[in-house]
């Protein structure tokens, strides 16, 4: 069986995306953000329902570097009775070639019970480029590169080379309104994955916003007896620290 060292690919990532980069940028100062979102909808009674949806995004930035960690997780039970749970992480470095293009050395894992893998993950290197440099409310990037992923199934872990591809445009439609839609599509000789998430967050304090999102992610080959789509709306709050 295939073994997988996480923290180790990301390192070598991280080293891979900084090769060819030996121009340096002026130096600003280190920053480190922080969001967390929560939302939660609890029922008893005839029905006794719990769903859970969480997420935490840090972001730190260094010179012409910034790392990123994300996990993004969902868990649903009814009559005590498990009906779904989900856990996506995300763990990336990016190198900043200049101010409208960069590297991008990303890793991510995901555990979903209910989608007949035990887990999937991939790791890639991606360039990337700003499509909209002039504009101040308005953010929009591609990033294309090429990577691994592994599929571990019970009793087997299969490997492929794949193609990835993605974009994120950020509008900000108001002072105190924000627009997100991220697309990417990671295409192997077994399997495609493809990914969307909308969101619109506003303001209810300086730190504090209601977000609501759609998520959907489809696959082209999945396990049999599975959905080859996913969806997934929600509310939450969202804290930045």
């Amino acid at each position: 069986m295939l073994k997988f060292n996480h923290a180790s690919l990301l390192a070598s990532l991280c080293l891979l995306g900084s090769l060819g980069t030996q121009s340096a940028l002026a130096q600003t100062e280190d920053a480190l953000s922080t969001e967390i979102e929560l939302g939660a909808i609890f029922t008893s009674g005839n029905t006794e329902d719990q769903n859970i949806k969480f997420k935490s995004n840090v972001v730190y930035t260094r010179e012409s570097w910034e790392y990123g960690f994300s996990i993004d997780g969902f868990r649903s039970s009814k009559n005590d009775e498990l009906a779904a749970q989900r856990l996506y992480t995300v763990g990336s470095a990016t190198y900043n070639l200049d101010a409208d293009s960069f590297i991008l050395s990303r890793l991510a894992y995901e555990d979903d019970r209910f989608s007949g893998y035990d887990s999937q993950s991939d790791a890639s290197v991606s360039y990337g480029h700003s499509l909209l440099p002039d504009r101040e409310n308005l953010d929009w990037n591609y990033t294309i590169g090429a990577g691994m992923r592994y599929s571990r199934e019970p009793g087997d872990t299969t490997s492929e080379a794949i193609l990835r591809l993605g974009t994120e445009l950020r509008w900000n439609i108001s002072e105190n309104a924000l627009f997100v839609q991220t697309l990417s599509v990671e295409s192997g000789s077994q399997s495609t994955i493809s990914r969307s998430e909308s969101s619109i967050q506003s303001d209810i304090m300086d730190n504090l916003s209601m977000k609501f999102s759609i998520k959907i992610k489809n696959q082209s080959e999945v396990p049999i007896g599975r959905e080859k789509t996913d969806s997934e709306a929600s509310v939450t709050l969202l804290l930045r620290l």
